[in-house]
């Protein structure tokens, strides 16, 4: 019998070193269980890249599961329509509708910003003209939404790529006001 502890030992034990002091309240308690634990999440590794996968493909599969690991309910994933594609539909909070733009380089380039970079004003119309037919088609327009960017970099180490999640990158562009 192997006698390292378990991937559930090693969480429960995180979880106990980052909730050790005392708390005021039930809610403190909780929300710093709940950052914890996605801590936890956030920093084990992801699946390998498989060889039929594009580094573009590679990322959005792997931001599925590092939002997942954070707490979001994805809805739709390459939602596509004429006018234009989110790659990633997802709620936050049971809340917030959540529209996705991910950006993945397969290494950090020297004297760069970074992936993000490419979501341009153009960009940006297209990402909100159809998240609002998104909205529309399923009844959300009372809803709040956002959009967010998430920058992947596989670098060397590809089952620990770097993620910057931008909450909120951009207001929604053109004639189209249905962020709150």
């Amino acid at each position: 019998m192997d006698s390292r502890p378990s991937k559930l030992d090693q969480a429960i034990a995180y979880v106990m070193k980052s909730t050790q002091a005392a708390h005021s309240s039930s809610h403190q308690f909780m929300d710093q269980l709940q950052s914890a634990c996605s801590n936890w999440r956030l920093k084990q590794p992801y699946p390998a890249k498989r060889t039929d996968e594009s580094v573009g493909e590679y990322g959005e599969r792997v931001a599925v599961i590092y939002l997942q690991r954070k707490g979001f309910f994805i809805l739709e994933q390459s939602y596509r329509i004429k006018s234009g594609e989110i790659d990633i539909i997802a709620v936050w909070r049971k809340r917030v509708v959540v529209f996705v733009e991910v950006k993945t380089w397969a290494e950090q380039r020297e004297n760069s910003g970074g992936p993000s970079d490419a979501v341009d004003d153009r960009k940006q119309e297209k990402i909100t003209r159809t998240a609002l037919t998104y909205m529309k088609r399923h009844r959300l327009l009372e809803s709040s939404g956002r959009a967010d960017v998430i920058e992947v970099v596989l670098g060397s180490d590809p089952k620990h790529p770097s993620f910057r999640h931008f909450e909120n990158a951009f207001e929604a562009v053109g004639e189209y006001q249905m962020f709150s």
